[in-house]
């Protein structure tokens, strides 16, 4: 993971008291991109994370356990406040992850211009929460899936599965391929993968054609 970066003597332009942010990205381009996006900005000041900054900002393609133990690390800080800038999440597990991390602000990497990364950062610095609205549906969809399995881990709803699950599923049962249902649906073939293996997984199936079966008898498609 890379460390953070700071503002050379040149950084003290600009009024008001400024926010202090550490910045860490384990891709250097991420990371030079990142910086150089809020260097520009005279509201904020980059500093080293033995500084004490106000907001740790964490960028990264996807939360994997390094991440993870970072996030962990940061929120045991009680000097700083910890945002993420995240290319996807894998799975709604992924986001509840970084939720229980103390993460409650989030920006997608493609949506990180310089003027949404300022605002994730003073919402941060703010103890402000910041979740784009189709990921809260994820994360209260995921949440509210394993309220239902706890109270009955054999009950099976139409909520059971996510409407991109669903539609994926459906494709399957078209007879589609891992590449054609990527085209058909706008997503990466990686991701498509995941998604189906993720409903393999939590409703203890064997393969696809299992997959669709179950949905199919139960109604979900």
């Amino acid at each position: 993971m890379a460390q953070p970066d700071y503002n050379g003597p040149d950084s003290s332009s600009g009024a008001g008291e400024r926010v202090t942010v550490a910045v860490y990205a384990p891709d250097p381009i991420l990371h030079v991109g990142v910086v150089h996006q809020l260097r520009q900005r005279p509201e904020i000041e980059l500093v080293d994370a033995a500084d004490g900054p106000r907001v740790s900002l964490v960028a990264v393609d996807s939360v994997d356990d390094e991440t993870a133990a970072l996030l962990y690390r940061l929120r045991h800080d009680s000097s700083t406040r910890t945002g993420l800038v995240v290319g996807t999440f894998e799975s709604g597990d992924a986001l509840q992850r970084v939720i229980e991390c103390g993460v409650t602000a989030v920006l997608r990497r493609s949506e990180a211009d310089q003027d949404r990364l300022l605002r994730l950062v003073l919402a941060i610095a703010n103890g402000e929460g910041v979740l784009p609205g189709d990921l809260l549906a994820k994360l209260l969809d995921h949440v509210g899936s394993l309220q239902r399995s706890t109270l009955d881990p054999h009950a099976v709803s139409l909520s059971t599965l996510t409407s991109r699950e669903a539609d994926m599923l459906r494709l399957v049962s078209e007879g589609l391929d891992t590449a054609e249902i990527a085209r058909k649906t706008s997503y990466s073939e990686r991701t498509v993968k995941n998604v189906l293996h993720e409903i393999i997984t939590r409703l203890h199936l064997r393969n696809r054609t299992h997959a669709v079966g179950y949905a199919l008898r139960n109604g979900l498609i």
